[in-house]
């Protein structure tokens, strides 16, 4: 006599498939959040990423979203496999076994199939990490930093996420055990999700939505900041980005409802709309989790191009070959010894140039910040020394440039960039100066700008100005800055990097500091309140690396340290290894988030193809041909992929783009190049998800029992 445990191992067997699906979507979910939350935490990535800078909130923005994807899909993994199950079930019931005979076999299934995918999947993650990051560093680029570590209280939140799952699915069994009528039991894998009609203007009303909501929600924090001086914590300016999603679901239920065809398309397509509707609602979340997984997935994508054509546009476009500058009271490399190192090196140097520079202390509107539960609050106060900012007399300034620039008396102008930003290296319009040592003050009036891609971050004085501002200065306040070009400028690297190292070793503890540092906002902060956060001792407590001798090859000293040469050839061909930790963890987000987009297709669609087969197989008997049953699946099929790929593409295109041109209100050449680089990355990852797609589509032929191509 065939016993229960006889039926159900042989069921188990025959449906192997249902149980490896379950098995894959926990097992692929848990190591994406392992491997996610292992890169995430390690302190390789960390020390590259400063603590509350933006860079850090939008890793952890996006893995929110990579844990909703995952659970979505896992979730919805798992309503397949009790939703085919249930038909098992409530044969049982019918033939006399008990609820607690059904429910002991499933929780066994369950612990066995939680347990080792879950437990898999933990135990793998951050293995998985690491190969992801070796690929890195044996195909991309390798350095010294590259060097991974893990920090093993990421497998706690691991075993977090691995706990839901567990929990999920047993809440699940519990439930889809606890149904009491069989009837509902066994037509339970027949259950649809259908949704009232939608109305047709819900498409571009919710486009327009998700436009409003995109705009407001980017633009909410920059009004609280210059009209109510509030830096307003997330949760206050979160809920202004809550049309774009509305607007985004709008248009989600649209396309499965409605679809955006032309009329004359209706009939046609009107038995795939139809089975579409029935899945309506799990369909449209699950399309929705795509799009922000897509959105968050090419938002990581696009920073490593984006940063890459600026870099390398700057380092192309400078019109001195090299520049460094040194405080006076250091004993750095003359003319003479430049000049020996660049023999040695077969280098000719030509427009050897020195120029003087001095420190001053300049007025502003100082940010008196007050800590509150509601975020942070300031006022504006004028300082009539806020900070200093460097100084060169104009005749120096014409002789290392080649023009022929006249600054009036009692009048400053900045140096900006080719494009006109000073990208935050000066205080801008300034109104008074004061020389720091003798504490004499002059009034002056800011006018108009010099445009430089090496200079910039300056300001130039009438020669006359600059001599009497600067009576009385010592060593310390004082700088020179040494200007020259030389021939065949691509061939010298090695010259560039001996005569960076010996920069580095000629300069002593006094400057072995910060970009951000100041002496003048260092005695202010000290009056304050007893510290300066950007002298060295205190760069830890703040959240930010320290500026060292020992590694003047590291990403932090070569994008901070305050007095780094600006060797365009030594930082163009060391540019990738310099930033590789920086761009690469954003790479490795891309990937984790576009898996997590697969899987969640790759379940939804062969969901919709396993709920519609008996549909199927009554329109074969009816006579319906091939090419009608095949049009009819790769629809289905084709709305899963194609509007969140789509919606999350084009959307989070337009919204970095809209990101970029809010900066300074335009779009800089650099800008523009960039947003073209991006658009490659676009190119590459859509045929990614095309082949995807192609390959789904024939998975769901066979699942449907449909041959062709």
């Amino acid at each position: 006599m065939t016993s229960f445990n006889d039926v159900n191992k042989r069921l188990r067997k025959k449906n192997r498939g249902r149980y490896a699906l379950l098995a894959s979507c926990c097992f692929v979910s848990v190591l994406l959040i392992t491997a996610y939350i292992s890169m995430m935490g390690s302190e390789t990535v960390l020390s590259v990423l400063p603590e509350g800078g933006d860079s850090r909130k939008q890793m952890m923005m996006i893995f929110a979203l990579a844990v909703i994807g995952c659970g979505v899909f896992t979730t919805y993994a798992a309503g397949i496999f009790f939703r085919e199950k249930s038909r098992e079930t409530g044969i049982f019931l019918a033939l006399g076994a008990t609820r607690k005979q059904l429910a002991r076999a499933l929780y066994g299934e369950l612990t066995v199939i939680g347990l080792v995918s879950c437990g898999a999947g933990a135990l793998l993650g951050m293995p998985f990490a690491a190969l992801i990051w070796q690929g890195f560093r044996l195909f991309i680029v390798d350095s010294d930093e590259m060097a991974l570590s893990f920090d093993l209280q990421a497998l706690l939140v691991a075993g977090i996420f691995a706990l839901f799952v567990l929990v999920m699915l047993f809440w699940m069994g519990r439930r889809s055990i606890r149904k009491t009528n069989i009837i509902d039991v066994v037509q339970e894998s027949h259950k649809s999700e259908p949704i009232r009609a939608v109305p047709r203007w819900y498409g571009w009303g919710g486009l327009l939505l998700a436009v409003i909501g995109a705009v407001v929600g980017f633009n909410a924090g920059s009004f609280f900041v210059v009209y109510l001086h509030w830096y307003a914590p997330g949760f206050v300016t979160a809920p202004f980005y809550l049309p774009l999603f509305i607007g985004l679901y709008m248009m989600l239920l649209h396309t499965v409802a409605n679809g955006w065809g032309r009329k004359k398309k209706k009939y046609r397509d009107i038995i795939s709309v139809s089975m579409m509707k029935f899945q309506a609602r799990q369909t449209v979340r699950n399309m929705l989790v795509m799009t922000l997984l897509i959105a968050g997935a090419y938002f990581g994508a696009f920073y490593s191009p984006m940063f890459s054509i600026g870099a390398l546009m700057d380092y192309n476009n400078r019109p001195i070959d090299y520049m460094y500058f040194y405080r006076n009271d250091q004993d750095l490399p003359g003319k003479q010894d430049v000049e020996a190192l660049a023999n040695k090196y077969d280098v000719t140097i030509t427009d050897f140039n020195t120029a003087p520079m001095a420190r001053l202390g300049v007025d502003g509107m100082d940010h008196i910040e007050t800590e509150g539960k509601m975020g942070t609050t300031y006022e504006e106060v004028y300082a009539e020394v806020l900070c200093s900012n460097l100084f060169m007399p104009e005749a120096y300034y014409n002789a290392i440039t080649g023009e022929t620039a006249d600054v009036k008396p009692g009048t400053v102008t900045p140096i900006m960039d080719s494009n006109g930003d000073n990208r935050y290296t000066i205080s801008g319009d300034i109104s008074l100066i004061t020389n720091t040592v003798t504490d004499t003050q002059w009034p002056v009036k800011t006018t108009g700008m010099f445009k430089n891609d090496v200079l910039y971050g300056h300001y130039v004085l009438d020669d006359a100005d600059y001599a009497t501002m600067t009576k009385g200065l010592s060593d310390e306040w004082l700088e020179t800055m040494v200007c020259f070009n030389v021939i065949d400028v691509a061939n010298t690297y090695d010259f560039a990097d001996a005569l960076f190292h010996t920069i580095v070793a000629s300069s002593g503890p006094e400057v072995e500091i910060y970009d951000a540092w100041d002496p003048v906002e260092r005695e202010r902060e000290i009056a304050a309140k007893g510290e300066y956060f950007m002298d060295p001792e205190y760069l830890g407590k703040h959240g930010f690396e320290s500026i060292d001798y020992d590694e003047p090859d590291s990403t932090d000293f070569r994008m901070h340290w305050q007095y780094m040469p600006k060797f365009a050839v030594l930082e163009k061909a060391d540019f990738v290894k310099t930033t590789a930790v920086y761009m690469l963890t954003f790479v490795f987000i891309a990937i984790i988030c576009f898996a997590a987009v697969f899987v969640i297709a790759y379940t939804r669609c062969l969901s919709v193809a396993m709920t519609n087969q008996k549909v199927y197989d009554d329109l074969r008997h009816l006579g319906a041909p091939k090419a009608y049953l095949l049009h009819s699946a790769r629809s289905q099929v084709r709305r899963v992929f194609a509007t969140p790929a789509l919606l999350g593409t084009v959307g989070i295109y337009c919204f970095y783009s809209m990101i970029m041109f809010f900066n300074d209100n335009r779009f800089t050449q650099t800008e523009l190049l960039g947003l073209a680089a991006c658009g490659g990355v676009v190119a590459a990852i859509s045929l990614l998800l095309w082949l995807f797609y192609r390959l789904t589509v024939k998975k769901v032929y066979r699942v449907l029992k449909l041959e062709g191509k």
